[in-house]
């Protein structure tokens, strides 16, 4: 199958990219590299350089005419959205609609998008299922779940499919702390170096996190299922950032405690989903607990610094 992502060169991205290829897909790439990376990205795939925002994007669309789109390409920091709305609303909402015309006009099938449980704020009940009210704190959460909307107006007037994968806390190798960045990626690339890792609050708040192959995983059987609907991607399980700065910290062998900071304002204290829908729909289940994702994480970052 021709497939094509969008930040396909970047964190999550590249690991869907890379177990497409290993599946015998036709994959091509679509990335700024503002974030993304070349290096994420094996000799089997296609690559093209755009801003999803930018019209010439259609000449890569001609070029390969994919069945697919994965669009992974977004702005994805909360406080920029805060700060900068309008740039928020350029890329994640007028940047799909881009996207979205090129795949009217060039007969793609089928787009699959991942939303985020920003959408959710404070949680009214856990875990969170797909029909829990929704309640956006910042225009990240916003532009998210606007392209939601979109997705199912152009599968009633234009007849392209999609499945929304709301994604909870992905983690893993190539994520980035300073660009895409997660409290796991901030926690191991600080303490491989030696640093004393922050932590905003009591350290009892919980969130829900996913390895990244399991998220690509869910992308890859996606493909051909979960049509005009819209699921959690999560672990249905909840841990807290003491308990993550613990199980990272004993796997380095990283004695030192950390800093403990006032809690930043907005920061939702306990979350996590349930991927109860997806399960039921096709099977899947994340294969990866905390304890392997994280050292296969920890094994990324030590390679990372050693070379």
């Amino acid at each position: 199958m021709k497939i094509m992502i969008t930040g396909g060169a970047g964190f999550i991205g590249s690991h869907i990219a890379d177990l497409l290829v290993s599946e015998g897909h036709d994959v091509a790439v679509i990335d700024s590299l503002v974030h993304g990376k070349l290096e994420n990205l094996s000799d089997n795939v296609k690559f093209y350089e755009y801003d999803i925002r930018d019209k010439g994007i259609r000449a890569a669309f001609e070029e390969f005419r994919p069945e697919v789109l994965i669009h992974e390409a977004a702005q994805i920091k909360v406080p920029n959205s805060i700060k900068d709305p309008l740039y928020d609303a350029e890329v994640n909402i007028l940047g799909t609609l881009n996207l979205l015309e090129c795949c009217r006009e060039f007969s793609v099938r089928k787009v699959i998008y991942p939303a985020t449980a920003a959408m959710f704020s404070d949680p009214q009940y856990l875990p969170i299922d797909e029909k829990h009210p929704l309640s956006m704190m910042s225009g990240y959460g916003v532009s998210k779940h606007t392209v939601e909307h979109y997705l199912e107006v152009y599968s009633k007037l234009y007849n392209l499919s999609y499945t929304v994968l709301r994604y909870s806390n992905v983690y893993g190798p190539r994520q980035d702390s300073t660009g895409e960045g997660g409290v796991v990626a901030i926690f191991c690339e600080k303490m491989t170096e030696g640093i004393v890792p922050e932590i905003y609050g009591d350290g009892n708040q919980t969130r829900d996190f996913i390895y990244v192959k399991d998220v690509a995983k869910a992308n890859a059987l996606a493909l051909d299922s979960l049509d005009n609907e819209i699921f959690n991607c999560c672990t249905g399980t909840e841990i807290s950032v003491i308990e993550l700065y613990d199980e990272i910290a004993r796997d380095l062998g990283f004695d030192k405690l950390p800093i403990m900071r006032e809690p930043r304002e907005g920061d939702i204290y306990r979350t996590y989903m349930t991927y109860k829908k997806l399960n039921d729909a096709i099977g899947w289940a994340p294969s990866w607990n905390i304890s392997g994702g994280i050292r296969e994480t920890l094994d990324y970052y030590m390679n990372r610094k050693n070379n």
